[in-house]
């Protein structure tokens, strides 16, 4: 079968394409006048009077000498103010009819406590407002940045009103506040156009359709919704303002490696799956070693029956409850369909200044942008609430060739270290040896949440076309 040929001038480009860049604002806005809202929206694609247009997935709109790319995003509730019908926004994902505000999603993904959707900042703890995203990224040059964000607003005023602006600002060597070298698991999009950048997956290819609508997917299906105009070429994401208790990380890898009788750093790459210069611990067990060449980062799996010596089905290297083993479980046993069906592209960068742990501060400072998929509900949603939130997901296994060294089953316990919601009193983390019915393992137990969620909007990207389509709307 040949790779799906996608318009990719139809295609809002942060769906297929990551910017590198050093700074990043999303404005956050409600539609005050829907028909100079509409203007607006011609204006961006058009690129008329002066503003920045639209960057799409084409390489011509991706020139390399490019400093600036902008996108845009709609809510359901900002949808339905443009005019798209509520026969037609009931074809939408189920998810994104509920919104990241309600309830049964905040319940579902685990935004509770102080994660829950009344303590979110920046207008977004009331869904019925927020209607528009507005992402704007640029490179290198903040004074490019103020300029485009003072034409951006004089553009849109009187047509939307901003609720805030959320700032982003990358660290050295693309690193997050945790300290872990950050982007380098991405999933390789079928048809998707090459990246020089990316690092190469040794994952199998996933189907076009589970990050746009209108293509198959790996249900053998394809997602779409009505008016016609917005059902290809577009797609869902979850925009997420996720702040990272760095003094709380670094006071929890200290008591626990002491428990468990390791060093700090040999905790936090079991906690991540990877050493915080981003080398797995599947090729690096025992030291993070010198960084691996791009080509070899991302080249393991989990389970290897073939080379009995090389496969970690019961995560004796790699914890099965490990960060980047819940996000993507490989070849891992899990209930279900397997991790193709459930993968995420990630366009997030940090906020906040970097953190000195010599003069520690508690300024707000983590993560903040989109996480994207064709489908809320059987990806952002099901990762979340699942894997990253539960530990019944895995399946019973046994090593190869060695049945009584245990079952990966016993080797996992309670949720994410870094995206669970960690109550003190049910919180704990498996770290597995060898032995029956896990009775040799240490498990850490007690320990507090350490990402909280400062803001979520669920997110439609329309195809260039159905901008103009929304544009058009009387």
């Amino acid at each position: 079968m040949t790779d799906p040929a996608i318009d990719y001038g139809d295609v809002q480009g942060t769906l297929l394409r990551g910017y590198r860049v050093d700074y990043a604002r999303h404005f956050i806005l409600s539609i005050a006048d829907v028909a100079a809202t509409r203007r607006f929206i011609t204006d961006l694609v058009e690129g008329n009077n002066g503003l920045p247009k639209i960057t799409t997935a084409q390489r011509s709109g991706l020139k390399m000498h490019a400093t600036r790319f902008l996108n845009i995003s709609f809510t359901n509730t900002g949808l339905a103010a443009l005019g798209i019908a509520a026969s037609d926004l009931k074809t939408f994902d189920s998810a994104f009819q509920r919104g990241a505000t309600s309830t049964t999603t905040a319940n579902s993904i685990g935004d509770t406590g102080d994660s829950a959707p009344t303590n979110w900042i920046g207008g977004m703890n009331d869904g019925s407002q927020v209607h528009v995203v507005l992402s704007l990224w640029i490179d290198a040059d903040p004074a490019e940045l103020e300029a485009l964000s003072a034409q951006l607003r004089a553009a849109f005023a009187g047509a939307l009103t901003e609720l805030s602006a959320q700032d982003a600002q990358a660290l050295p060597d693309n690193q997050v506040h945790f300290g872990y070298r950050d982007n380098i698991a991405q999933p390789t999009v079928i048809g998707a156009p090459p990246s020089k950048r990316a690092v190469p997956d040794d994952q199998p290819a996933v189907k076009t359709g589970e990050f746009l609508l209108g293509y198959g997917n790996e249900s053998g299906g394809t997602y779409r919704v009505t008016p016609t105009q917005l059902s290809t070429n577009s797609s869902y994401a979850a925009f997420r303002l996720l702040e990272q208790d760095v003094a709380g990380f670094d006071a929890f890898l200290a008591e626990y490696a002491s428990k468990a009788g390791i060093d700090v750093e040999t905790l936090a790459a079991k906690v991540c799956g990877r050493w915080r210069n981003g080398n797995p611990l599947e090729l690096a067990p025992d030291a993070p070693g010198t960084v691996l060449p791009k080509t070899q980062l991302n080249d393991f799996n989990y389970v290897d029956t073939a080379v009995p010596a090389r496969d970690d089905t019961l995560g004796l290297t790699c914890p099965i409850g490990s960060h980047i083993r819940r996000n993507n479980p490989r070849n891992g046993a899990i209930v279900g369909t397997d991790s193709t069906h459930h993968r995420i592209v990630r366009r997030a960068m940090p906020y906040g200044p970097a953190y000195d742990p010599a003069n520690p501060d508690d300024t707000p400072r983590g993560l903040v942008g989109f996480f994207i998929n064709a489908s809320l509900t059987n990806q952002f949603e099901f990762l979340t609430s699942q894997w990253n939130n539960l530990s019944t997901f895995v399946k019973s296994a046994t090593q190869p060739g060695n049945p009584d060294a245990g079952n990966a089953v016993f080797n996992i316990s309670g949720q994410d270290v870094f995206l669970g919601v960690n109550d003190p009193s049910s919180s704990s983390f498996t770290l597995a040896k060898p032995g029956a019915n896990g009775k040799n393992n240490t498990t850490l137990k007690g320990f507090s949440r350490m990402v909280i969620t400062r803001g979520s909007i669920y997110c439609f990207f329309p195809s260039i076309t159905g901008l103009r389509y929304l544009a058009s709307l009387t």
